[in-house]
């Protein structure tokens, strides 16, 4: 019986936990193939969105590049992947169930370009089919799965890079070199920040029907598998605790990652605090549109990132800033600080004055440094490689955990909560004024805080929030999957 049939077979036919195993028996891909440059790396792309199909028209500007495979669990997602191919003349074979394409030994390596929920069991499985991986920010859905996944990078060596494309900024990285050179001093804290509009999602009277030609299982994977509840099956899933993490997950995700590298740091911090909530929206979203993570490390900066949803004030067009940023990094040193990140950025004195600009590109050479290490198999030269993405991917969680384990707390008791944290008391005091402008009673409807909380990352425990807030925050730690879409214990 080849692996397809019998992996087919086992899925239908044994326990969640002997069916992961089944995955372990998917094909190895030659090595020797992917170290020579003088063949073309060939690719399948597991899910084709919007995201996907921007990669694919970088990706077919490279000649040492073949897309030869496209899986989505919907068919208008596939047939509009397969259109960018078209223009070039190109035909890729297509797939619905990621597992199918994983058993294609065509493939050398995959982009994963899913919903969060899959990010984990993809990647496992793509690294146990003997694939290399790019799998998009943040890496994992949950901090039980990270471990996992570098735990199956390490045993099936293979390169898994993350789609953190902000570290291959050419700007931004030697911004950083100038800062670590000591140009402006030593850093006194950080503030990473991501102001984007969010519209209300609406809310809807019943369950909605699933689009036509889209496979709603497959689709819905590891998470529970309940109505549709939303207006939009697409994209809105990052609103949902069992599919998304939020914007501190999605636009926080690069920003996140940026504070970490910015430190340099590769341990987990000392102890972190969240604030935020849901305000003057109504609709079925679970995530915050309000929400500030403290991460406070023994041997680091302190680090803020805060990210809003909400307009400048209620009913304007434009969003705030904070020292003409929208989005990026505020890098304060001793003598003047740095604001950019994703496209480079500006070196101001503490008067500012402008010093030095970084223009950046984008990062667009991620992929490149990625597929360089495809080809030397040297995981050191990869800039997102795994590890490294999961403990961004981790701070995110982290935060999420703490802004669920909180309570309603009145802002003069958060204030005292942080203490004199860098540059807090501005921070609380910014977010409580941006609320205000946007009609937001916080009296009626507090912030909600969490206590300053410690993470034990051998036992992957929380302490330090209170008997409410630990009990949350170790109780989300490793979610219930449902068979077999089972991130396994032994990878």
């Amino acid at each position: 019986m080849n692996p397809f049939t019998r992996r087919k077979f086992i899925s239908k036919t044994v326990t969640a936990g002997a069916a992961v195993s089944v995955a372990s028996a998917l094909p190895r891909v030659n090595a020797a193939r992917k170290g020579s440059a003088n063949n073309a790396i060939q690719l399948g792309i597991i899910g084709v969105g919007s995201k996907a199909r921007g990669h694919i028209q970088q990706l077919l500007e490279m000649s040492d590049v073949r897309i030869v495979a496209l899986c989505d669990v919907d068919q208008a997602h596939l047939d509009r992947g397969q259109s960018e191919l078209d223009k070039k003349g190109l035909k890729a074979k297509e797939y619905r169930d990621m597992r199918d394409l994983l058993d294609d030994s065509e493939v050398d390596a995959v982009l994963i370009v899913t919903p969060n929920h899959w990010h984990a069991l993809a990647t496992i499985w793509a690294c146990q089919a003997g694939k290399d991986v790019y799998v998009e920010k943040p890496v994992s859905h949950n901090l039980w799965e990270g471990k996992k996944m570098v735990e199956a990078a390490r045993k099936y060596k293979r390169m898994v890079q993350a789609g953190t494309q902000n570290r291959s900024d050419n700007g931004f990285r030697q911004a950083l070199e100038y800062i670590r050179e000591g140009q402006l001093g030593k850093i006194q804290w950080i503030h990473s920040l991501w102001y984007k509009k969010r519209e209300s999602l609406g809310r809807v009277a019943g369950p909605q029907l699933i689009p036509g030609g889209v496979d709603y299982d497959l689709w819905t994977g590891p998470a529970p598998l309940e109505p549709l509840m939303r207006k939009q099956l697409h994209y809105d899933w990052h609103w949902n605790w069992n599919t998304g993490n939020g914007d501190m997950g999605n636009l926080g995700g690069h920003i996140m990652d940026d504070a970490s590298n910015i430190t340099g740091t590769h341990g987990m911090p000392k102890r972190f605090l969240c604030l935020g909530g849901m305000y003057s929206r109504d609709d079925y979203g679970e995530t915050p549109n309000i929400q500030a993570a403290f991460v406070e490390y023994e041997d680091a900066p302190p680090i803020i990132v805060e990210l809003r949803g909400l307009p400048h004030k209620k009913g304007a067009a434009y969003m705030d800033n904070y020292r003409g940023k929208r989005s990026g990094n505020i890098v304060q040193c001793e003598g003047g600080y740095f604001a950019g990140g994703r496209g480079g950025g500006i070196v101001y004195d503490n008067d500012g004055k402008k010093i030095e600009k970084f223009p950046g590109d984008g990062g667009m050479t991620h992929f490149e440094n990625w597929f360089e290490a495809i080809r030397t198999r040297k995981r050191s030269i990869m800039r997102a490689e795994i590890a490294v993405s999961v403990r961004s991917a981790n701070l995110c969680h982290m935060a999420n955990l703490a802004y669920r384990s909180g309570l309603p707390t009145s802002i003069d008791d958060i204030t005292a909560r942080v203490g004199s944290y860098g540059h807090a008391t501005e921070a609380i005091e910014s977010i409580t004024a941006h609320l205000g402008r946007n009609e937001a009673d916080l009296a009626a409807a507090p912030l909600s805080c969490s206590q300053w909380i410690h993470y034990d990352e051998k036992k992957m425990t929380f302490s330090g929030g209170g008997d409410y807030g630990d009990s949350v925050a170790n109780a989300l730690v490793e979610p219930r999957y449902r068979a077999p879409f089972v991130v396994p214990k032994k990878v």
